[in-house]
């Protein structure tokens, strides 16, 4: 432990300690009222030393009203540190916010795809530069603390924070997760966030924030792999589920808090709730009788930092609780030495306001276009309906064509991302704009057709408009929301849309569908009468350039789904399914119909796979085995394509799914070219948690799958894993 951690500690009083536990919203700091603040943001010297000096709060989060500029971020860091030295240790206030997709609440920076993008990219090393420019934005703003990457783990597309995760598979996730830590990490003295712990993403009713019900077994084998990475990675701090598990609040949860994170995965980090979800603990889960009883269970459950966020209520009753016995002061020591910790690591004690880093924007957008680019899907291309022709005339349609809420979603310049289309600036183009800039703004025309409010359908003009085109790019989606603002009643897109592709195809015209979205939209009631079909989840500032590329054919489009496409709300399959969810039984319909599966992803090269070779048939868990396949660019494109290296369980213990993704590559090769590509597996990459909650690969037959190429491998030996 740090000396001076522990000298710090040493000389705290109960009610300082108490205090660093604390933490509060800037709202708090601010003048005006919470969530009405005055606008532009003020602090207010009163509330500041109420705050910071008399009830001694060590950590402040969020933006108050909206995104501010780097140097407006470092004046108010600078007067809420000033506030600190007046306190009588001068602890530094820990900054914390949530740079979710590049610092997304400071003026000026580059925004790149949100994490469902991004896990389409299948770029483990550009998700890693990503973050790591994600980290360098916030941290010139004078932020040290990345409540970032989003390891929760979703396989239900109702969810209105899938957009957040690197989707449905758990392999994806790991690599990704990891992969963003070491961004976050690598650049110093950022500090990563892991969200949610654990299992916030399978509520049973696909609305935020409510009950999920998962078997511990299944908990460890596909919600706890993310985070466990993710600590591997170094993310010193994780934020906790706002929801609860098995009838139990995950703040109240020691199970999950101590012995399985801490115990287990042996994460030594800062424990921070989410927005209130202690005093939710009394008034909404209620199982406390009271916000002080609140306090006791989430402390004896392992929570470290309170987001109280409006109050300091909190810091009073943990005080109370000391001083009558019933926690002990110790039990303070053990998340004060963290929060202290975690000051250090963002260098905190040696400058409060870290430097900033030079910019430069124009390698920030190329990486940015670059993600984009590799994020957006191509589903379908009947008829080689894409690319465009350069001569064609294009009528643009759809509520998301003019709309930059649509391309970046929620935690954009505000919570909600309300006022994306007013506060981004001019310099970066909506979809419309850079299909102009594509094509020449004499071949576009623009037919709104609807917005992203019901009852607004006009498609008064539109027959004589899509007269005068060879093709309708139809912009179809979501505007930008997020958590229970997401909430879904219906996984159609809204009738306007529906109806407004209907007039499309009615028109006799190429349709080209772009569908700019946070989570899988159905789209079944017209989706047979498109031609072509692209998949954009909220691929941020690189979007428009990188779609009306892919329409003129000057990117080749390259993302794979990292999520099953649903074709009918009520079959929300996902791709590892078990054989029983995929079977004719008496000629009823099976479960598993997508629209698009998961790994779908087209190209304008031809891709093929020979030669898919294992080092041996038969392996132990003690041998590697090596498996390559030959990709070749069969057609006349450069291009980039994603291997993927399935697995499928013959026989198990436990009912096996029908496949499993171990292992991703990304490889680009010029046209005519091939390539060996090389994967390791080992008999873990193949395990399972079996009935006794380990990791267990069974001996017996497995087999391996590249595209529709297959070998198949005998494990000679079980090997079962604690860890």
């Amino acid at each position: 432990m740090s000396e001076r951690v522990e000298d710090l500690l040493s000389r705290m009083t109960v009610a300082e300690k108490a205090g660093q536990m604390t933490q509060v919203t800037i709202d708090l700091v601010s003048e005006g009222k919470a969530y009405k603040l005055r606008k532009p943001l003020k602090l207010s010297p009163e509330k500041l030393r109420e705050i910071i000096v008399t009830r001694g709060v060590g950590s402040i989060l969020n933006v108050g009203t909206s995104a501010h500029t780097p140097t407006r971020w470092r004046e108010i860091l600078q007067d809420i540190q000033a506030a600190a030295t007046d306190t009588r240790l001068g602890i530094p206030v820990l900054y914390g916010i949530d740079s979710i997709h590049g610092a997304n609440y400071v003026m000026g920076s580059t925004l790149f795809p949100q994490q469902l993008g991004l896990a389409a990219t299948g770029n483990p090393e550009l998700v890693e530069e990503l973050f790591a420019l994600s980290a360098r934005d916030t941290v010139t703003a004078g932020i040290p603390w990345l409540f970032s990457p989003s390891a929760d783990f979703c396989r239900d597309p109702r969810w209105p924070r899938l957009w957040e995760t690197f989707g449905e598979d758990v392999r994806t996730g790991e690599v990704l997760t990891a992969a963003a830590v070491r961004g976050i990490e690598r650049v110093r003295p950022a500090a990563s966030c892991l969200k949610h712990y654990l299992g916030y993403g399978a509520p049973v009713s696909g609305k935020d924030r409510t009950p999920a019900w998962v078997p511990e077994r299944q908990l460890r084998e596909y919600f706890v792999p993310a985070f466990r990475a993710g600590i591997r990675a170094g993310a010193p701090s994780i934020m906790v589920n706002s929801a609860e598990i098995n009838g139990i609040p995950v703040h109240a949860n020691p199970k999950l808090l101590r012995e399985l994170l801490r115990d287990e995965l042996g994460f030594t980090g800062v424990l921070v709730t989410d927005w209130e979800d202690i005093v939710f603990l009394y008034d909404r889960h209620r199982i406390a009788d009271s916000y002080r009883s609140a306090v006791r269970i989430a402390i004896e459950a392992g929570i470290d930092l309170s987001m109280t966020p409006l109050e300091t209520e909190f810091t009073d009753h943990l005080i109370d609780l000391v001083a009558t016995g019933e926690i002990p002061e110790s039990r303070l020591d053990e998340s004060v030495r963290r929060i202290l910790t975690l000051k250090e690591h963002c260098g905190l004690f040696d400058a409060p306001i870290p430097p900033a880093f030079p910019q430069s924007p124009e390698r920030d957008r190329a990486l940015a276009r670059q993600a984009a680019e590799e994020s957006v899907v191509l589903c379908r291309n009947e008829a080689a309906a894409l690319p465009l022709r350069s001569d064609e005339k294009i009528l643009v349609v759809g509520p998301t064509a003019n709309s930059k809420r649509s391309l970046h979603g929620g935690w954009t310049y505000t919570w909600q991302g309300e006022q994306t289309d007013e506060l981004d600036p001019e310099e970066h183009p909506s979809v419309l704009s850079a299909i102009e800039e594509e094509f020449g703004a004499a071949q576009v025309n623009f037919f709104p057709g609807c917005t992203h409010e019901a009852g607004s359908l006009n498609l008064e003009g539109f027959a004589e408009a899509a007269a005068k085109v060879d093709t309708i790019v139809l912009c179809l989606g979501e505007s930008s929301y997020t958590e229970f603002f997401g909430s879904l009643n219906d996984l159609y897109l809204p009738d306007d849309q529906a109806d407004l592709a209907r007039a499309a195809v009615r028109s006799g015209k190429k349709i080209v569908l772009l569908l700019l979205e946070g989570r899988p939209r159905v789209i079944s009631h017209f989706a047979d009468d498109i031609p072509a079909v692209l998949v954009a989840f909220l691929p941020g500032h690189g979007g428009p350039a990188a779609i009306a590329g892919i329409l003129s054919g000057r990117v080749n489009p390259s993302g794979r789904l990292p999520v099953t496409y649903p074709r009918y709300p009520n079959s929300l399959t996902p791709y590892d399914h078990k054989s029983s969810e995929n079977r004719e039984i008496q000629g009823a319909p099976i479960a598993y119909q997508p629209e698009f599966e998961f790994g779908t992803g087209l190209s304008y090269t031809d891709w093929q796979y020979q030669d898919l070779k294992v080092s041996k048939t038969r392996f132990s868990p003690e041998d590697p085995l090596e498996v390559s396949v030959t990709l070749i660019n069969a057609g006349d494109r450069d291009g980039e394509h994603i291997v993927q290296l399935f697995s499928t369980d013959h026989y198990a213990s436990v009912a096996p799914s029908v496949r499993r993704l171990r292992k991703f590559k990304r490889i680009r090769l010029e046209a005519g070219q091939r390539t060996k590509v090389s994967f390791s597996l080992t008999a873990r990459d193949l395990a399972f948690v079996g009935l006794h909650h380990q990791w267990i690969a069974e001996a017996g037959d497995f087999s391996l799958q590249v595209g529709a190429l297959t070998r198949r491998v005998f494990l000679t030996e079980t090997q079962v894993s604690s860890s």
